[in-house]
């Protein structure tokens, strides 16, 4: 536990020394927002329900982001319980929080905002499209850097974000997909039956 510790307030140290600066501290801001309660990603997946040619992902990413309320938000974070960076009794008195945003409630580990946006991301890359995967991606790595970086979260939490997000993609690609099958074989027994009975 405290060779974690001491590797996220080194990234913690690194951020502040390299990275803090005005610009970044508005662009961060900005793109931690974004992810607040998923809302980014949901009003993507209610667009993507509206075309038929995409419905199939759009139900992927609601059933990815719901997996990731239900359990990384409503069961792994009671269950490690994990305090937040600026309430760690160990740090109190020399954690530098930048007060850029209102400090959150919960617990920390996983990151919510991670593991929403990557559970909401992964699933787009199985649209085969990277003029939307890649931005997807790329707009969930910095939802996911801006927590460490506005010190809401520690480097670790990010990671098992990833891990659990890219886990609730994987999960509703494999349900819908199983659904569909599921739904094809029924229609195909019932083709038969109905030639049968018309002959």
């Amino acid at each position: 536990m405290q060779a974690i510790l001491s590797f996220d307030w080194a990234v913690f140290q690194f951020i502040e020394k390299h990275l803090w600066c005005p610009a970044l501290d508005i662009i961060m801001t900005f793109f931690t927002h974004l992810g607040d309660e998923g809302i980014i990603w949901i009003v993507v997946a209610v667009v993507l329900l509206f075309f038929k040619k995409y419905r199939k992902f759009g139900i992927m990413m609601v059933i990815a982001l719901v997996l990731s309320l239900i359990i990384n938000d409503g069961i792994l974070k009671p269950l490690f319980a994990r305090p937040r960076p600026f309430m760690l009794e160990a740090w109190a008195g020399k954690f530098n929080y930048p007060n850029l945003i209102k400090r959150p409630t919960d617990y920390s580990f996983p990151s919510g905002h991670t593991s929403s946006s990557f559970a909401a991301a992964v699933v787009l890359l199985f649209t085969r499209k990277k003029r939307f995967s890649i931005p997807a991606l790329i707009l969930a790595f910095l939802i996911a850097f801006s927590r460490v970086y506005l010190h809401v979260h520690y480097a670790t939490d990010i990671f098992a974000g990833i891990l659990v997000g890219t886990l609730f993609a994987l999960s509703a690609v494999f349900i819908v997909n199983k659904l569909e099958s599921v739904i094809k074989d029924k229609s195909n027994k019932k083709k038969p039956e109905a030639m049968n009975t018309n002959n």
